[in-house]
């Protein structure tokens, strides 16, 4: 009999605050209605303060996966930004390969959804501008609610995941 693969389950929003609980990090929580895009998030985020990001998911023509993570209002010129990280020609990546990598859907993407990346496939760009504010504000693996870190939480955090962020000027 051949072997069945068995992939594990996708870690879930309970799951990362478990993983965040374990490695000391505390961080605050609010619920809203899904947010898809960044003026969603700017109407459903009430009063929470720190930097807010929009996450960019893309692969290059060699196939790497990448996540781009900067302030919200950052406008991406995507053939500036291969320049700027040293990828092949970008694009945005498949909501397919989304699900498969990071487990979650198109705006719920995050660095939090790093969590599940546990072959480190995503390489991980954060903007040095945005690491330099006191919070940040993500999505916990779902859409309908911000979680607040500070950078070097996030940092601590990426890293317990196996990932070595490149923080870049964007």
């Amino acid at each position: 009999m051949g072997r069945v693969s068995i992939r594990p389950m996708k870690k879930t929003r309970e799951n990362l605050f478990e993983h965040l609980r374990e490695l000391g990090i505390k961080t605050r929580t609010i619920e809203h209605p899904a947010a898809f895009t960044v003026d969603e998030a700017k109407a459903h985020r009430g009063d929470l303060s720190g930097a807010h990001a929009k996450n960019l998911f893309l692969k290059d023509k060699k196939g790497v996966l990448w996540l781009v993570v900067c302030l919200e209002d950052r406008e991406i010129n995507m053939k500036d930004l291969k320049n700027r990280i040293g990828s092949a020609h970008l694009s945005f990546g498949k909501p397919d390969i989304l699900l498969e990598i990071l487990g979650v859907e198109p705006g719920s993407v995050s660095p939090f959804t790093l969590l599940n990346d546990r072959d480190q496939r995503v390489r991980v760009v954060l903007d040095r501008e945005m690491m330099a504010h006191k919070l940040m504000n993500f999505h916990p693996l779902e859409n309908t609610a911000t979680t607040q870190i500070s950078p070097g939480d996030l940092l601590s955090f990426l890293t317990s995941c196996g990932h070595q962020p490149a923080i870049v000027e964007l």
